[in-house]
């Protein structure tokens, strides 16, 4: 990435070193998430120092480690949790590494998967043991959406069977938190403007679709669910997803945030919240940000034993070159599921 917004160039450069606590990656497969769009459009301002390389979503094998890495060696298979933190912090002694006072993120503050070789630093912290039994594919599409919607909804939302979740925005994350909420034993309301992404929602469990080109999307969500439903997640971040699902919820829901506001298409980085309506039905609105990578044992283990199956929302293997149409793809909403580059030749 040479200018924001412009086309990603696919170019040769030295292969990277380790430093002495960090370790390189060849990286076998890197989801293209929403957030790299995020990155890749200027909404994160000065964090991105150009020229860069985006991917946060990367799992490989280990080429070589710093003399003082303990945990990994050449070999090993890895993935790159994007929320990893440096241990010191008074979030990192809470459990909270995600949200780390410090935090270094791949693909934003270094050079991320975007690339067949990573250098990342303080590799015992910033890298997880990818299991035998979980493909390249399958642990890249988890790396960011999916492993997003299990905090927000296990952790944040603590959805409990029965329960009806309306998700709103079905990409990557909303895809991920239908699969997720229907193995919870939760009744799932998806909406969104497109065709594909409501069957596809349909054909992960969701018991009922929306499609909000036709319907004013909160009041039928309502209708289904008999007044309204307990939790509602908002995984685009625009004005109209946050307030459809907050004003989708009976009283005493619990709204989730997972979506990140952008300041491209008309849209404000500020969204107007119903105020009004949030204080008299005592909802409860939850923002959630990654997830502590110290939760990502449980999760590969629940992948590993095929009680989840995030590789069901993969819609499209690409090679790098293919990587910045797909971006562009991002800005217009045509993408399907998670996109996954998994060829690295020149």
């Amino acid at each position: 990435m040479r200018e924001v917004g412009g086309p990603l160039r696919v170019e040769t450069w030295p292969d990277p070193a380790p430093g002495r606590d960090g370790a390189v990656v060849r990286v076998e497969a890197c989801g293209i998430c929403r957030s790299d769009w995020h990155a890749w459009v200027g909404d994160m301002g000065a964090r991105i120092r150009l020229p860069h390389v985006l991917g946060h979503e990367f799992v490989g094998v280990v080429e070589a480690v710093g003399p003082d890495v303990r945990r990994f060696k050449p070999g090993d298979r890895v993935i790159a949790p994007f929320s990893w933190g440096e241990g010191g912090c008074p979030q990192c002694r809470a459990g909270a590494e995600h949200l780390c006072d410090r935090r270094v993120t791949p693909g934003f503050d270094y050079w991320g998967g975007y690339a067949r070789y990573v250098a990342t630093p303080s590799a015992d912290r910033s890298l997880v043991p990818l299991p035998d039994g979980v493909g390249f594919v399958v642990g890249a599409s988890l790396g960011c959406r999916f492993m997003t919607a299990f905090h927000a909804l296990v952790d944040r939302a603590a959805v409990r069977p029965g329960e009806w979740v309306a998700v709103h925005g079905l990409g990557g994350v909303g895809l991920s938190a239908v699969q997720i909420l229907v193995t919870l034993g939760a009744r799932v309301v998806g909406v969104d403007i497109r065709p594909e992404p409501l069957a596809r929602a349909a054909a992960l469990g969701a018991a009922a679709t929306v499609d909000a080109r036709t319907v004013d999307a909160a009041e039928a969500v309502r209708e289904i669910t008999g007044g309204g439903a307990q939790v509602a997640v908002d995984a685009l971040g625009i004005a109209a997803t946050c307030r459809a699902a907050l004003q989708s919820l009976g009283k005493r829901g619990r709204h989730v945030q997972i979506g990140l506001t952008t300041r491209t298409g008309g849209e404000a980085a500020d969204i107007p919240l119903p105020v009004d309506f949030i204080v008299r039905q005592e909802i409860t609105f939850h923002g959630s940000l990654g997830m502590p990578a110290a939760r990502y044992d449980d999760l590969l283990r629940l992948v590993a034993a095929g009680v989840l199956d995030p590789g069901r929302l993969v819609g499209r293997r690409v090679g790098l070159a293919e990587a910045g149409g797909v971006l562009e793809a991002m800005t217009r909403y045509e993408t399907d599921g998670v996109t996954v580059i998994d060829r690295y030749e020149a």
